[in-house]
C-alpha cells in the first residue's frame, strides 16, 4: 500500500486526469476522501452526475439494490414507516426521499398514504421543514470516506496520487483521528465514513419532525475496527465487485460500510428518539407483517414475480440480512390515544 507496493489503476480518462491535476495542484496529490469526491460527485466527470441508468439489470448498468425488486419494496417502505408512525395520521407528513436513484423513488407506482411525496437525488440539497419521513436507501454508502493503514505503531492516511498517465495509492502522515483505536494489528485498514455522519447532522438540522428511515449496508464501530483488516471499502462496474478503486475513476461505483455505532449517534445528538437497528428481514417482518400477510395470501396460488420479488427482500440469503435499517422519530409527542 505504500510507496513499493502501489496499486495502478488502467482506463483513467484524460478528462478525468485533468480535473484532478487541477484539484491536486503542486502536491500531485489527495487524500481518499478528495479523490472520492472528484470520482463519483463532479458536475463533469462524477460517477453520480452521469446521465445513465446506474441500477438495474439492464446492459450498462453496475448494481442493483432492492428498489430493483419494484413497487413492492415501496409498498412493504410504506407499509412499515405508516406502523412506526404509530397512529399518527401519515397525510399528515411529507414522504422525502433522499438520494433517489430511480425516477420517481421508492414510491413511484405505488398507492401511499402520505400527504406528498418527494425525492432529491445523491448529492442534491433537500431542504426539509414541516413534518416529514425522511427514507433513503443506500445514501449513506455513496458518502466519501477517509483510508487508513495501521504501520509500525501509527495510523497513516491513503491517498491518492498522479504517476504519469496512471493514478496509484499513496500513504500519507496523518494525526489520526481521535476514533480511530490506539491499538491495532500491522497494516490494519480501516475505511472511515466520516462524510455519513456529517450528512445525517446536515439533515438533522433541518427544522422537521417526523420519522427517519435510512436502509444500507454496514457494522458496528466493534467490527470496523476488530474484525475487518483490510477494510471494507469496494468498487462496482458492470455488477463486479472489485478491490481496485482506482480503476476507471467517474465509470464505476466506490462504497463502503457505514458505521451504524456513528450514525446512533448522530440521530441522538439531534434528539431523535433512541434509533433502533434491524436487519432489513426482521424490519420488515415486525413493521409490515401485515401487508406481507396479505400479499402473500392473495398470491398463494402461484409463484410469480410480486412472491420473487418479496423472498429476493426478506430471505437472508439475499437482502434479507445483507442490508439492515436505522430508524427513529423526533418531536412527535405521544401518539393518540386508541378509541
Amino acid at each position: 500500500m505504500g510507496s513499493s507496493d502501489h496499486s495502478t489503476a488502467p482506463a483513467v480518462s484524460a478528462e478525468f486526469l485533468a480535473v484532478f491535476r487541477t484539484r491536486a495542484g503542486a502536491a500531485g496529490q489527495m487524500r481518499f476522501d478528495q479523490f472520492m469526491e472528484l470520482a463519483l460527485y463532479h458536475p463533469s466527470v462524477g460517477y453520480y452526475r452521469r446521465d445513465q441508468p446506474r441500477v438495474g439489470y439492464a446492459a450498462g448498468t453496475d448494481f442493483f439494490t432492492a428498489s430493483t425488486s419494484g413497487p413492492i419494496f415501496g409498498e412493504l417502505i410504506a407499509a412499515a414507516c405508516v406502523k412506526l408512525l404509530a397512529g399518527r395520521d401519515p397525510r399528515e407528513f411529507a414522504f422525502v426521499e433522499i438520494g433517489a436513484e430511480t425516477e420517481g423513488g421508492v414510491l413511484a407506482g405505488v398507492s401511499h398514504p402520505f400527504g406528498s411525496a418527494r425525492t432529491a437525488s445523491v448529492g442534491e440539497p433537500a431542504p426539509l421543514d414541516g413534518r416529514c419521513v425522511v427514507f433513503s436507501n443506500e445514501l449513506f454508502d455513496a458518502q466519501p470516506f477517509r483510508r487508513f493503514v495501521r504501520r509500525t505503531g501509527n495510523w497513516r492516511e491513503l491517498g491518492v496520487a498522479l504517476s504519469g498517465e496512471q493514478l496509484v495509492e499513496v500513504e500519507q502522515p496523518s494525526a489520526a483521528p481521535e476514533k480511530l483505536p490506539a491499538t491495532a494489528p500491522e497494516g490494519y485498514v480501516i475505511d472511515a465514513p466520516f462524510a455519513a455522519s456529517a450528512l445525517l447532522d446536515q439533515l438533522g438540522g433541518e427544522p422537521w419532525s417526523g420519522l427517519f428511515v435510512a436502509c444500507d449496508y454496514g457494522k458496528s464501530w466493534l467490527e470496523l475496527s476488530e474484525a475487518t483488516p483490510a477494510g471494507t471499502a469496494r468498487a462496482y462496474h458492470r455488477h463486479t465487485q472489485s478491490n481496485d478503486l482506482l480503476a476507471c475513476p467517474g465509470e464505476q461505483d466506490l462504497t463502503c460500510h457505514v458505521c451504524w455505532d456513528w450514525l446512533a449517534e448522530r440521530l441522538t445528538a439531534h434528539r431523535f428518539s433512541t434509533p433502533v437497528i434491524e436487519s432489513q428481514e426482521a424490519f420488515f417482518v415486525k413493521h409490515a407483517g401485515d401487508y406481507i400477510a396479505a400479499t402473500t395470501t392473495a398470491e398463494a396460488a402461484r409463484f410469480n414475480r410480486k412472491k420473487l420479488s418479496l423472498l429476493q427482500l426478506l430471505h437472508p440469503a439475499h437482502l434479507g440480512q445483507k442490508f439492515q435499517v436505522l430508524h427513529a422519530l423526533r418531536d412527535l409527542g405521544s401518539p393518540p390515544a386508541e378509541i
